[in-house]
């Protein structure tokens, strides 16, 4: 589904359920003036056509002991290697995203782990020994300041 073929109670409901998930429907149809059903179907739509893509709970990462939360640019001998090296990042579960991207770095993923000493066996032993990758670079983030979905404004 296109972006045009967004509609403004649509968008609404998008801007409702993005700040609140779990908000009940009957709350989302109250505030969007329509019947329960109708912001169910909605939903159902948005879901098929791709718009949602997911729902679920924010899990705390710190609060499973993982402290460290990291980015790691990787280097690629050949960037035509990008979909064997995903496959191979894809089995350590530490990673929690993974992009391919322009700038310095041929990808860039985000991983969590437990300590310094867990993310440097992570580094030097699982994402090091990678066919293909030439080098890293890991930022560590001391903080995160925000976290949220994009916005969808109903006009």
């Amino acid at each position: 589904m296109a972006i045009d073929k967004i509609d403004k109670l649509d968008k609404k409901i998008l801007s409702i359920l993005s700040t609140n998930a779990r908000v009940p429907f009957k709350d989302v149809a109250a505030e969007c003036g329509v019947s329960r059903a109708a912001v169910h179907q909605r939903v159902q739509h948005l879901t098929e056509d791709g718009i949602i893509t997911g729902s679920g709970f924010n899990v705390n990462p710190k609060c499973l002991g993982f402290s460290t939360c990291t980015y790691v640019g990787i280097n690629l001998e050949r960037g035509s290697m990008y979909k064997e090296v995903v496959e191979h990042l894809s089995k350590i579960p530490e990673i929690v995203e993974c992009h391919f991207t322009t700038g310095p770095y041929t990808m860039m993923v985000k991983l969590y782990a437990r300590d310094n000493e867990q993310l440097m066996t992570l580094l030097n032993t699982q994402m090091q020994s990678i066919p293909g990758v030439v080098a890293t670079e890991t930022l560590i983030s001391l903080e995160q300041s925000i976290k949220r979905e994009i916005p969808v404004v109903s006009e």
